[in-house]
C-alpha cells in the first residue's frame, strides 16, 4: 500500500463525532501537521450542522472543520485517504463493508471487527455477527504488537480501552513464558466514567458517579475475549474485573501475576524495555516506581510500571492510560499514522 507523499497532507474523513471518542479524534486530528483539515460526517439528527464549531463549541476558532451529511457515495466522492468511524457497533457493521469495497481504508473505532471469529463477536457483543471475510480482513489495531501490518491494512479494528492497557501490560510475560498460569492472572482494571459513553444512564448520572465506586460486568464484559485473543492467555487462565470510577477519563489496570521461578526486578525491567525499545507510546517506569492517571490523561501514552515481592516470585504490574486516548482516538490516530507511513507518534506528542 503506498504512503502519502511527504509534500502533502493526508485527506481524511471521519464519521461520527458527537460521542467522546468522536471529539477526542477531531482534537488530534485537527492538529495533526500531516493532516488536512478532515471532513466530518454526520447521520440522522444532525445532518443540517455545516461547521463542526456549531455541533461542538469547544472549537470555536480553530476548529471550523466542514460538515456534511452522511453517505458512503459521500464519503467515496471525497477521494480520502482514510477514513475513522466513531460509531455504534451497529453502524460500523452496516457501513465498513460498503467503504472497504469501495476502496476506502478505514479505522473503525467500535467492537465490530475486533475478532476473526464470528461467534465470538455474537455471543459477546449480543449482536449478529459481520460477514467472515470482512472480520478476517481486518488488523487488530495495537501498534507496538502488530506495526507491520498497518501499511497494508484495508480495515484497522481499533482495541477496546481496557485490552489495551491489559494487553500491553502482560504480552511481554507471556511472550518470555516466565508466568506461572497454573496459579491464574487476575486482571483489576478501573476506568474513567467517558469510558462508558455518552448515552444518558442512570448509573452515569452525576450523583451516582460522584464520591462512588463499583464493580461491574463481572465474568460478562465484552472486552474479555480481546484480552485471550492478544495477551497470549487462554480464557481459563485469567480473571478480569472492571469497576468505574468517579473521574472523568483515565483507566488504570493492576494486573496480579505468579512467576514460575525466582526472578530479580532487573530481569523484569530489563524484558519490559527491550519488548518495547522503539515503541514511542509505550512508558516503562524504574523498578518501585508506579504510574498513576495524572500522568496519562489527556496523552496518548501507556505507563507501565511494577514491584516485585521479595520472593521473586510474584508481581504486580499497574498499566495507566487515557481511555479517550492511547484507549480510544489517540490510538486510532497511531493506527492512521503506521497505515499512511508517518512517523509512528506524529500528531500525538
Amino acid at each position: 500500500m503506498s504512503t502519502v507523499e511527504t509534500t502533502r497532507k493526508a485527506q481524511v474523513g471521519v464519521v461520527g463525532v458527537t460521542g467522546y471518542a468522536g471529539a477526542e479524534l477531531a482534537r488530534l486530528l485537527l492538529r495533526h501537521p500531516r493532516v488536512a483539515i478532515p471532513t466530518f460526517y454526520l447521520r440522522d439528527g444532525h445532518r443540517s450542522v455545516h461547521c463542526l464549531s456549531e455541533l461542538l463549541p469547544e472549537f470555536m476558532g480553530w476548529g471550523e472543520a466542514p460538515c456534511s451529511p452522511f453517505s458512503v457515495d459521500a464519503v467515496v466522492r471525497g477521494g480520502p485517504d482514510a477514513v475513522f468511524l466513531s460509531t455504534p457497533h451497529e453502524a460500523s457493521q452496516e457501513v465498513v463493508p460498503e467503504l472497504v469495497k469501495a476502496g476506502i481504508r478505514v479505522v473503525d473505532l467500535s467492537g465490530a471487527f475486533r475478532f476473526a471469529d464470528p461467534e465470538t463477536f455474537a455471543h459477546w457483543y449480543k449482536l449478529p455477527a459481520p460477514e467472515r471475510e470482512m472480520l478476517e480482513s481486518a488488523v487488530y489495531g495495537l501498534p507496538e504488537l502488530y506495526a507491520n501490518q498497518l501499511p497494508s491494512a484495508r480495515l484497522v479494528a481499533n482495541p477496546g480501552c481496557y485490552p489495551t492497557s491489559v494487553i500491553l501490560a502482560l504480552r511481554p510475560l507471556i511472550t518470555a513464558g516466565i508466568v506461572d498460569l497454573r496459579r491464574g492472572v487476575v486482571c483489576d482494571s478501573k476506568s474513567g466514567a467517558s469510558g462508558a459513553g455518552k448515552e444518558p444512564k442512570r448509573e452515569l448520572h452525576f450523583v451516582e458517579v460522584d464520591q462512588n465506586m463499583r464493580a461491574y460486568g463481572l465474568f460478562t464484559h465484552r472486552h474479555t475475549p480481546e484480552i485471550a485473543d492478544h495477551s497470549g492467555l487462554k480464557p481459563e487462565d485469567f480473571i478480569f474485573s472492571t469497576h468505574l470510577l468517579p473521574v472523568a477519563r483515565g483507566i488504570l489496570s493492576t494486573l496480579y501475576v505468579w512467576l514460575e521461578e525466582r526472578r530479580t526486578t532487573e530481569e523484569i525491567e530489563s524484558l519490559y524495555r527491550q519488548f518495547y525499545a522503539g515503541r514511542p507510546m509505550v512508558r516503562i517506569r524504574p523498578a518501585g516506581h508506579l504510574p498513576d492517571l495524572h500522568h496519562v490523561v489527556h496523552t496518548n501514552f501507556c505507563d507501565i510500571g511494577f514491584a516485585l515481592d521479595p520472593s521473586g516470585e510474584r508481581l504486580i504490574v499497574v498499566s495507566c492510560l487515557d481511555n479517550l486516548g492511547k484507549g480510544a482516538a489517540g490510538q486510532a490516530v497511531q493506527n492512521l499514522n503506521g497505515m499512511l507511513g508517518f512517523e509512528e507518534a506524529c500528531g500525538l506528542k
